[in-house]
């Protein structure tokens, strides 16, 4: 299946029934475990020269980060890579490719394993969580923070789910940022633009139906707030993932992430 057509199913199709109104599908009802774990997944021979690639590193905030080559995934972020060959369905389930790109065999390829989608997820959720515990404020006496942000949630249409991802690194310091997963041809995600901007939020546009990597950095945020398949637009504000468009939820993030910011500065 060609790279486009394979993202469209997860992203665009949903994106038509938002924008018309209509439903999206229903997220899973549960989260896989290890033991869930398809052993018969084929074998993945990954190399420098494999095509259609879309690869998922994540850093040391718990922030995922999907690029298309193997030479743009950092150095020092090569030991645990998530891979996707877009033209193959294996690995885009309950069970993923994860590559060591640190370790090359004999014949140049790469040592991949499977593990477990939520295993992966935990993965940055672990981190984020460790960043959050570490920028918390303690008052004396008080007790340790609880489940982080980071925490997978379903997120229903209109209603945020916290990520702990911060988008808009160049945006001034102390700035609300955020992003917004849409296309040309979406009322919705131009109303919503139109509506942050109005609030002095600074606004990233991406466009899912002319970037492969947004498309994919699209899904791996609805996958940890448990959502697949949903519409657009996809609103990241400060790390709190919004389905649809809807100004009273919206305004309310973002006092809350300016609260939080003037308390910070």
């Amino acid at each position: 299946m060609h790279a486009r057509a394979w993202l469209g199913c997860v992203a665009c199709c949903g994106a038509l029934l938002a924008c018309r109104g209509q439903a999206g599908p229903a997220a899973d009802a549960q989260q896989s475990t290890s033991a869930a774990v398809p052993a018969d997944l084929p074998p993945l021979a990954l190399k420098d020269e494999t095509p259609n690639l879309l690869l998922t590193w994540v850093g040391d905030d718990g922030d995922f980060h999907v690029v298309e080559s193997i030479s743009a995934v950092p150095p020092e972020r090569r030991q645990q890579v998530r891979v996707i060959v877009t033209d193959q369905a294996s690995g885009s389930g309950q069970a993923v490719y994860v590559a060591d790109l640190n370790t090359k065999r004999g014949d140049g390829s790469y040592t991949v394993t499977t593990l477990a989608r939520s295993d992966w997820e935990k993965v940055g959720a672990d981190r984020r969580k460790t960043r959050l515990e570490a920028l918390a404020p303690r008052q004396p006496g008080a007790a340790g923070p609880g489940t982080a942000p980071g925490a997978a949630g379903t997120a229903p249409p209109g209603d945020p789910a916290t990520t702990g991802e911060v988008p808009g690194a160049g945006a001034p310091a102390g700035a609300v940022t955020a992003i917004i997963y849409g296309a040309d041809w979406c009322k919705p995600c131009h109303d919503a633009e139109r509506y942050l901007k109005s609030l002095e939020v600074a606004v990233t546009k991406k466009n899912i139906e002319e970037s492969r990597a947004a498309q994919a950095e699209m899904h791996e945020k609805l996958v940890r707030v448990n959502r697949t398949g949903s519409g657009i637009p996809v609103i990241d504000v400060m790390g709190t993932i919004f389905v649809g468009y809807s100004p009273g939820p919206l305004k309310q993030a973002v006092d809350a992430a300016r609260h939080a910011s003037q308390r910070a500065g």
